[in-house]
């Protein structure tokens, strides 16, 4: 029997790379009914129709469709992917500058940024998932992909909601120790571990082999594995561990706020905007029925192999190990069980199980928890539409942290996403 995924946000430009990747699991999981959801007329004719030429040029025979109708989407949905972004580029353009003229790190998934775009984001989702679990199929999955993922999740996974948070970082990590070391990427065994863009790889082992490969990997690649993680081979050295690369905005904070703050500077949302512009002029083209070279600049590498791997996992009921977003029931010691965390998982029909995990060292576990509790307050603010709740947030937040600041901020991102915001400002 086949399979119904709707993609919400199928208008992204990532959506050709995650379509590509269905046809790559058809001996796992049949799908055989495919909706992209998404508000915008034109993204729906144009990356709808390169999906639909990707298809069947693979081969796909099943029925494929788009729509701007939310509840059709999901009507008899086996998997629901989350791959929205409230308020574009624009709103993202807001989240990486307003926090730099109060001299803080200005990006799109952590610090203030990223508070703002959980407000924007998570009562969205929620409402997502609550109509999944009414018109979805019994016991249908909701795959979170929408930034920021830990915050997100965490929300879906409080209110009790079938959920599994997805990132690609893991995978892109697995993938270039695999280019150094010079063997297939599928058989690195990463120890990834912390929560969602702040985790680290603390150890990476060819598969049947005892001995940790990262002295290896620093001493033979240091210069490089620094420029990509963005901390110096000193750190990486010193933590006896490859930080993933959202890291460094907690290791470089003063350093990373200085550049953002220089005159000529661009926000990552200007660049995006316009590798965006070119992807969909290029996706017009009626004869163009492979995802495009240009895509892989787009960000998310990896994202859709990540993606459809772990629905086939969940779908055939397999048990094959993932780095997802979950409950983290007891794996990181030091945390609440309610926590969710990211890290390796055994993904079988019934979810995400975590793996246990070796106690992570104060250096690592003091800015996880901080940075756990911050999560939990993002939550409740996005949930309560209450400013105070904003404030605190913003005070627990390992990148702000003091007060006025915080009570600034606050005032400052409600006024610039009112739009997005009603809760916050309702009569």
């Amino acid at each position: 029997m086949g399979t119904k995924v709707a993609v919400v946000g199928g208008g992204s430009t990532y959506t050709p790379e995650l379509v590509d990747g269905l046809c790559d699991q058809e001996d796992r999981m049949v799908v055989d009914d495919l909706v992209l959801l998404d508000p915008s007329e034109e993204r729906r004719e144009i990356v709808g129709g390169l999906s639909e030429r990707i298809l069947r040029h693979r081969g796909w025979e099943g029925t494929f469709s788009t729509t701007a109708d939310r509840d059709a989407a999901l009507e008899g949905a086996d998997f629901v992917v989350v791959q929205l972004r409230i308020g574009g580029q624009a709103a993202r353009h807001v989240d990486e500058t307003l926090p730099v003229g109060h001299g803080c790190l200005g990006q799109e998934t952590t610090g203030v940024g990223g508070l703002a775009k959980a407000l924007r984001t998570v009562p969205i989702v929620l409402e997502l998932a609550e109509e999944t679990a009414r018109r979805g199929n019994r016991g249908a999955w909701f795959v979170d992909f929408t930034n920021p993922v830990g915050i997100v999740t965490q929300a879906l996974l409080d209110e009790g909601h079938r959920a599994v948070g997805l990132c690609n970082v893991a995978l892109w990590g697995q993938r270039r120790l695999g280019h150094y070391l010079g063997v297939e990427p599928d058989s690195v065994e990463i120890e990834h571990v912390g929560l969602n863009h702040l985790s680290w790889i603390r150890s990476a082992r060819l598969a049947g082999e005892p001995d940790d490969r990262l002295p290896e990997l620093f001493a033979r690649w240091g210069p490089e594995l620094a420029l990509e993680s963005g901390t110096p081979i000193e750190a990486l050295r010193l933590l006896a561990a490859l930080p993933s690369y959202y890291v460094h905005y907690y290791y470089q904070h003063d350093a990373d706020v200085a550049q953002q703050a220089m005159a000529g500077y661009r926000p990552r949302a200007d660049v995006v905007a316009e590798l965006e512009a070119t992807l969909l002029e290029e996706y017009r083209n009626p004869e163009l029925v492979t995802k495009p070279a240009g895509l892989s600049y787009r960000g998310g590498a990896f994202y859709s192999l990540a993606a459809v791997r772990l629905m086939a996992s969940l779908h055939a009921d397999t048990g094959d190990i993932h780095v997802v977003d979950m409950r983290n029931d007891g794996a990181i010691a030091g945390l609440p069980d309610d926590a969710v965390i990211e890290t390796r998982a055994v993904v079988d029909a019934a979810g995400a199980h975590p793996l246990p995990q070796r106690p992570l060292p104060p250096e690592m576990l003091g800015l996880v928890q901080h940075a756990k509790a911050y999560e939990h307050l993002a939550v409740k603010a996005a949930c309560s539409g209450s400013r105070d709740d904003v404030v605190r947030a913003l005070l627990t937040n390992p990148l702000v942290g003091q007060y006025p600041l915080a009570a600034d901020l606050a005032d400052a991102l409600l006024a610039a996403n009112r739009h997005h915001l009603p809760r916050f400002f309702s009569p």
